[in-house]
C-alpha cells in the first residue's frame, strides 16, 4: 500500500505521526511510504533519516497521493485541496463542534479514521492516552507560569489520563488537589471547588461528543480573579463556556476575570517525546490498515471499526452528522467489504 505522511500545518503543530524506524518497519513490510520534505523538522528529524529508512521524501503535495494518509492533528483548510475520494485519513479529527470541517471531509468522499476513537478491548484509548498525559502534566507547568507560581489549590475535572497526570504534577508541587470525577461533579460540587481554586484543569472527555459545559458562564465570572482555566479539553469544545481555541503563539485570554489556557495541541510543546509516543501507538494500526487494505481491517478489527467517523464521504457518526448538518449512514458489513 502506498502510505503518506504530510507536514503538519496547523500553527504550532511540531509532531509527525511515524519516526524513521517505524517507518522502516512499514517499508519492510513491502509499502511505499511518501514523507514530505521536512515533515520531521520540528522535531529535529532530517529527511536523510527517512530516506535510509526506505521512504520516499517527495514535495509536500505529494505526499498525499497515497491510499493512506497517517498525521498528527485534523486537516486544516489548507489541507481540503489536497484530500482525494476513496484515500484513508488517519488522525486526530476532533470533528465534533466542527461543522465546517466535518462538512468539507465528507464533500472530500475520503474515509476518515479518528486517532482519539480508536478503543482497545479493554476500554482504553491507546492513541490519546499518551497525548492526553503530556496535555495533563502540561497543564499545571502552564498554570505555574501563567499565575507566576506554583498554584496552591487545583481542581481537576475528570479523572482520565489527562486528570490524573495533571493531579500528579499539581500534588508533586504541592498543591491541594480535588478532583472530580463523572459521578461526582455535581454543579454544585464544581461550584464549590471551582470558587476555591487558583487553577482549574478541565480533563473531561466524551467520545465523539462535544464537551460538557461544566464551568458555565456565570461561576466563572464569580471565580477567583487572575485564577486559571486550563482547557485540555479545547479540542471538543472545552469544558468552559469562556473558552475558545488559543495556539502556542498566543495561548492565553483573559475573560471574566480569569486567565484561559486554551491551546488545542498541546503536546506539541514537547514534540519529540511526544511524536515519540504516538508514533510507536499508531504503529500497530497503521500496519494492519496497509496490510489488510481498508475495509478488511476495519471489518476484523473493532478499535478501528469504532473509530470510523466518515467512510467514503458518508458520515457514519450520528452526533457529527447532526451537527454539520448532514445524512447519517451506519456502517455496515457489506460496506466493508473487499
Amino acid at each position: 500500500m502506498r502510505i503518506g505522511i504530510p507536514r503538519e500545518t496547523k500553527p504550532g503543530e511540531l509532531r509527525v505521526a511515524l519516526l524513521p524506524d517505524h517507518v522502516a518497519i512499514l517499508a519492510r513490510d513491502g509499502h511505499e511510504i511518501r514523507v514530505a520534505s521536512g515533515a520531521a523538522g520540528g522535531i529535529g528529524q532530517l529527511d536523510a533519516s527517512y530516506l535510509d529508512a526506505g521512504a520516499l521524501i517527495v514535495a509536500p503535495h505529494e505526499a498525499w497521493d497515497a491510499e493512506l494518509i497517517v498525521k498528527v492533528k485534523e486537516v486544516q483548510e489548507a489541507d481540503y485541496g489536497s484530500l482525494r475520494a476513496g484515500q484513508a485519513l488517519f488522525c486526530f479529527h476532533h470533528l465534533p463542534t466542527e461543522p465546517e470541517r466535518a462538512r468539507a471531509v465528507a464533500a472530500s468522499g475520503i474515509t476518515a479514521i479518528a486517532a482519539e476513537m480508536v478503543r482497545d478491548a479493554s476500554g482504553g484509548f491507546p492513541l490519546l492516552a499518551p497525548m492526553s498525559v503530556i496535555a495533563g502534566r502540561m497543564a499545571i507547568e502552564a498554570g505555574a507560569r501563567h499565575l507566576g507560581h506554583a498554584p496552591r489549590r487545583v481542581l481537576v475535572l475528570g479523572a482520565g489520563h489527562a486528570g490524573r497526570a495533571a493531579e500528579r504534577a499539581a500534588l508533586e508541587r504541592g498543591a491541594s488537589v480535588t478532583v472530580l470525577r463523572r459521578a461526582s461533579a455535581t454543579p454544585a460540587a464544581i461550584e464549590s471547588a471551582a470558587l476555591g481554586a487558583d487553577l482549574v484543569v478541565g480533563a473531561a472527555f466524551v467520545p465523539g461528543s462535544p464537551t460538557p459545559k461544566l464551568l458555565p458562564r456565570a461561576l466563572v465570572a464569580r471565580m477567583k480573579p487572575g485564577s486559571m482555566i486550563v482547557d485540555i479539553a479545547i479540542d471538543a469544545g472545552g469544558v468552559a463556556e469562556t473558552s475558545r481555541p488559543t495556539t502556542h503563539a498566543e495561548p492565553t485570554f483573559v475573560e471574566e476575570g480569569v486567565i484561559h489556557y486554551c491551546v488545542e495541541n498541546m503536546p506539541s510543546a514537547h514534540p519529540a517525546e511526544a511524536a515519540a509516543a504516538l508514533s510507536a501507538a499508531l504503529l500497530p494500526y497503521a500496519r494492519e490498515l496497509a496490510a489488510k487494505g481498508i475495509a478488511r481491517a476495519v471489518r476484523e478489527n473493532p478499535a478501528l471499526r469504532a473509530a470510523v467517523l466518515v467512510w467514503k464521504g458518508r458520515v457514519s457518526h450520528a452526533g457529527i452528522a447532526r451537527e454539520a448538518g448532514l445524512a447519517y449512514t451506519s456502517l455496515s458489513d457489506r460496506d466493508l467489504e473487499d
